[in-house]
């Protein structure tokens, strides 16, 4: 397939920070998707929860198979947009890199015990994870992603006006250009995000039995996706799985009808003009736009605040938020190596190890170290 003229070309790539020999057999941003999959944060990703934590059951969605899913659906509608697809995968993957055990929960704990030296942004986390936590190369820090890999991963939900500290000085010295929109391929990357989270949150919520059928048969397009699935089937969980892949494909077809449309109005001759388009170009019509909010209203009410998942939700925000606020104070208590950089208690570099300590952990490890720090039965 002959990619658009709009789409991020290799040919007239940015680079990276650190120049690289090209290769010969893959693409800039082939070999972006690869650094990513074989990072140690994308492996860690398959211990880091969602909604749920592990201990609630093993069959719901992790990080990792929330990326997987992500770059699934971005893949598909990059293909159809005529966009480059390895680029479109290697954000999808990447994205939430720098998300923290037990999801939103553990990143409110985390802010709430860093309130104090700028508290904790995932999104900036990601960068920093890409751009310097990872050391698996003897030449740099981080993974050396591409100028347009880091712009897309800073700013793939749109432009940052009042961007998080991290990414505001990683700016300073590799400008992102981070007032203007990111390239479709970043903007894709985010669309399928949101259609993942709505997908496969209605999917566990079904398995989980926080609602049921009758709960849901009323919200837009997901009712009617539901009443086609019950005529080719009574088997409940054939009736859920075909609920959702027929969810997903409508909400993909709208997207690729909206956006081909706002492409065609726009008529970009390359990259730069989708970024310096007035508005974003991947998006949904108005219609599955307010039907995907009624879905999101629908999750909120019914799953992110039903009283099993409050409870999940408090303990890890608990252990999120003494983990920072103790080891903050008492830098001393980190193991080896994060101890030697810490520096003094409430520091900013104290604040800044921590951040990196506990936003790495995954779900079961940030468990046990909360025990050994707080449980004297538990060995240090």
């Amino acid at each position: 397939m002959t990619i658009a003229p709009y789409a991020v070309r290799r040919e007239t790539a940015r680079g990276r920070q650190i120049a690289e020999p090209e290769s010969d057999e893959r693409s800039p941003f082939q070999r972006d998707r690869d650094r990513v999959v074989h990072s140690s944060a994308f492996r860690k990703l398959q211990y880091k929860t969602q909604v749920f934590v592990t201990r609630e059951g093993d069959f719901y969605r992790t990080r990792l198979t929330h990326s997987l899913e992500v770059a699934q659906i971005a893949r598909s509608i990059a293909r159809r947009l005529r966009l480059d697809e390895d680029l479109t995968e290697a954000l999808a993957l990447a994205h939430d890199l720098g998300h923290p055990p037990f999801g939103h929960a553990g990143e409110s704990g985390l802010n709430d015990a860093l309130k104090a030296h700028g508290g904790f942004d995932h999104n900036a986390q990601s960068l920093r994870v890409v751009s310097l936590l990872e050391h698996r190369y003897a030449a740099f820090n981080g993974l050396n992603l591409t100028w347009e890999a880091l712009e897309g991963l800073a700013k793939h939900n749109g432009p940052l006006l009042d961007p998080p500290a991290y990414i505001a000085a990683f700016n300073e010295t590799y400008n992102l250009n981070l007032t203007k929109h990111p390239s479709a391929e970043a903007q894709v990357a985010a669309i399928a995000d949101d259609m993942a989270y709505n997908a496969h949150d209605l999917d566990d919520g079904l398995r989980a039995s926080l609602f049921s059928f009758d709960d849901i048969i009323h919200l837009p397009l997901i009712g009617d996706a539901l009443r086609r699935a019950r005529i080719l089937t009574g088997e409940p969980s054939r009736i859920r799985h075909e609920m959702i892949r027929t969810f997903i494909n409508e909400v993909v077809n709208d997207a690729t009808i909206t956006s081909r449309a706002l492409i065609a109005t726009l008529n970009p001759a390359d990259s730069d003009a989708i970024r310096n388009a007035p508005h974003p170009v991947a998006a949904l019509s108005p219609a599955m736009a307010e039907a995907t909010r009624d879905i999101k209203q629908f999750l909120f009410d019914n799953m992110y605040r039903h009283w099993r998942v409050n409870r999940m939700s408090h303990k890890a925000k608990i252990v999120t938020r003494e983990l920072g606020v103790l080891l903050l104070e008492r830098p001393y208590l980190l193991p080896g190596e994060w101890r030697a950089k810490a520096g003094a208690p409430h520091s900013a570099t104290a604040a800044e190890t921590v951040r990196d300590y506990v936003a790495g952990m995954t779900d079961g490890y940030a468990m046990q170290e909360y025990a050994r720090l707080t449980d004297p039965s538990v060995p240090a």
